[in-house]
C-alpha cells in the first residue's frame, strides 16, 4: 500500500474507530494532523514551516509548505524562500514578503514516514480511549459494579468490566472466597488511578463502604435518605455491625434494614457469602451507643475518659464472654464502629480494680472511704493521676470546686509521691500489687481503731453526765 493511500484510508479507519469508543471527531483530527506534521518533520527536517490542514470537504488531513516570496535576484534558500515569479504561477496575487503555501502530497512523505504517522495517530488515539475510560470511571468511583473474573493470579483477580478491566487485590478479597474465571463477581470501585499503562481500578470487596452500598441498593429508605447509615465497621467472611438512624420517627431504622422476616438483611448476607451482620441503633450518647455496639450483652456500668476518647465497660460475670465474642470480635467491632477505645471488665474484675485503686487513695493524708469513692468515681484511680493533674481538674470533682481544699488534695498526692520516690518504694497505682493493699488495710484499721476509741469517749462521758444527775 502506497503512503498516499495509507494516509487516505488511515482517516477513514480513524473515524469509525472514533465512533465505535466514542472519542470525540475533533480528537481524532488533532491526533491526524500532529501524527503527519511529525512525519513531515521526520522525512524534511524542522528547518522547513511546515503545517498539517483539515479538509472538511475531503475529510482529510492536508499538509502545506510556507515559503516565503522574494524577488527572483534575492533568492537564497529555497527551503524557506520562493522566487516572486514561481510564486505567481502558483497565486497571481501573491506579492513580495507574503507566505505562500506548497502543498505536500502523502506520497512524497515515504513509507517510513507513513508507518511513523500511523503509530503516532494510533497511540493518540489510545491515549484518548485511556482519558475517556479514566473520566468515566472516575465518575463513578463510590460504587458498586460487576463484571466477569478474567483471571485469577496469586496476588489478585482481574475483572473484566467491559470497555476496561478492574484490579481486586487480595487484601480487598473476602478470606476464604473462592474465585474462577469465567465467573460474574462484583465490588465496591474504590480507587479509580491513572498511570502510564492506562486507568487502574481498584474493586473491594472486604471495604466497610461496600457493605453501606449493599444497604443503599436493597433498603429504599436508605435510598431515599430517610434512614442513614451513620457507621460501619467489618471482619469481612465473619461479622460485621452497622449503626443506623432515621430521620423519620415513624420508621424503625433497623426494622427497614432487616426487612420483611429479614428478606433485605439475608439478601446481603448471601452477596457476602454468610458474613453475620448486627443492625445496630445510632445514638448521639456516646455511652447509649456503644451500649447497642455491644449488644446482646447485657451492660451494667460505663466510666468514660472523653479526654483520650476511651472507655471502661462493666458487664455482669456472666456476660463476659459474650461481650467480649469470639476471639475479642464482638468488642473490636464495637470499638471500630464508636470510635472509641472500649476495655470490658466483669463485675468481680471491676469490684477487685475499684478496691485496689481506693485502698491506693486512701494513702492521702485526711482520706476518708467515702471521699476516695467519689475520686475514684471521677476518674482519678490513683494518688499519682491526682498529683499530675491540673487545679482545674480537681476542681470539677464533685466537693472539691472550693479552689483551697482542691489545691490542698493536689499538694498532699505530689508530697505522697515524692516521699515514695524519696524512700525509693514503687508508686502505688491503680491495680497496685499485696504491698500497697496492706499499707491501706492497715491505714484503715488504724483509723476505724481511732474511731472507735472515740464512740467509747463519748459513752463514757455521757454515762459520767448521767450518774452525777
Amino acid at each position: 500500500m502506497s503512503s498516499e493511500n495509507m494516509f487516505s484510508e488511515l482517516s477513514r479507519v480513524i473515524e469509525q474507530v472514533g465512533k465505535d469508543k466514542g472519542i470525540d471527531r475533533q480528537v481524532i483530527i488533532d491526533a491526524i494532523t500532529q501524527g503527519m506534521l511529525l512525519a513531515a518533520r521526520k522525512k524534511f527536517g524542522t528547518y522547513r514551516e511546515i503545517e498539517p490542514q483539515y479538509n472538511e470537504e475531503t475529510g482529510e488531513v492536508e499538509l502545506y509548505e510556507f515559503k516565503e516570496v522574494v524577488p527572483k535576484e534575492d533568492f537564497i534558500d529555497e527551503e524557506v524562500e520562493i522566487p516572486q515569479d514561481e510564486a505567481l504561477k502558483l497565486d497571481p496575487e501573491a506579492q513580495l514578503h507574503d507566505s505562500i503555501g506548497i502543498k505536500i502530497e502523502a506520497k512524497d512523505l515515504g513509507r517510513i514516514a507513513a508507518q511513523m504517522a500511523k503509530q503516532i495517530i494510533l497511540q493518540k488515539i489510545r491515549d484518548a480511549e485511556r482519558e475517556i475510560i479514566f473520566n468515566e470511571f472516575e465518575t463513578r468511583k463510590g460504587e458498586i459494579a460487576s463484571g466477569i473474573i478474567r483471571r485469577v493470579e496469586k496476588v489478585m483477580v482481574v475483572v473484566d468490566l467491559g470497555r476496561t478491566e478492574a484490579y481486586l487485590p487480595l487484601r480487598e478479597q473476602i478470606p476464604g472466597e473462592v474465585y474462577k474465571s469465567g465467573d460474574r463477581v462484583q465490588g465496591y470501585l474504590s480507587e479509580v488511578r491513572q498511570t502510564t499503562r492506562g486507568p487502574q481500578i481498584i474493586m473491594s470487596r472486604a471495604d466497610e463502604r461496600y457493605l453501606m452500598k449493599l444497604f443503599e441498593q436493597e433498603v429504599p429508605e436508605i435510598y431515599d435518605g430517610i434512614v442513614e447509615i451513620m457507621a460501619a465497621a467489618r471482619e469481612p467472611g465473619q461479622r460485621a455491625k452497622i449503626a443506623v438512624r432515621s430521620k423519620d420517627s415513624s420508621i424503625d431504622p433497623v426494622g427497614a434494614c432487616v426487612g420483611m422476616k429479614g428478606s433485605r438483611v439475608q439478601n446481603i448476607i448471601q452477596e457476602l457469602k454468610g458474613e453475620k451482620i448486627d443492625i445496630v441503633p445510632w445514638d448521639e450518647d456516646i455511652t447509649r451507643f456503644a451500649c447497642n455496639a455491644l449488644a446482646p450483652a447485657e451492660i451494667s456500668r460505663v466510666f468514660l475518659d472523653e479526654n483520650n476518647h476511651e472507655m471502661e465497660i462493666v458487664v455482669p460475670d456472666t456476660q463476659l464472654s459474650l461481650a467480649i465474642g469470639r476471639r475479642g470480635q464482638n468488642v473490636r467491632l464495637a470499638a471500630k464502629l464508636t470510635t472509641w477505645k472500649i476495655d470490658i471488665l466483669s463485675e468481680s474484675a471491676a469490684q477487685a480494680k475499684a478496691s485496689e485503686s481506693i485502698a491506693n487513695l486512701l494513702l492521702i493524708p485526711g482520706m476518708s472511704e467515702t471521699m476516695a469513692q467519689n475520686l475514684y468515681q471521677s476518674g482519678f484511680g490513683s494518688f499519682n493521676v491526682i498529683a499530675e493533674a491540673s487545679i482545674e481538674d480537681i476542681m470539677a470533682i464533685p466537693g472539691y470546686d472550693d479552689p483551697t481544699r482542691a489545691e490542698k488534695l493536689l499538694n498532699d498526692a505530689q508530697a505522697l509521691v515524692n516521699k515514695y520516690k524519696a524512700s525509693g518504694q514503687p508508686i502505688p497505682v491503680q491495680g497496685a500489687g499485696k504491698e500497697a493493699k496492706s499499707d491501706a488495710k492497715s491505714l484503715a484499721d488504724m483509723r476505724l481503731k481511732q474511731e472507735m476509741e472515740k464512740l467509747e469517749d463519748q459513752e463514757a462521758n455521757t454515762n459520767s453526765e448521767n450518774n452525777e444527775e
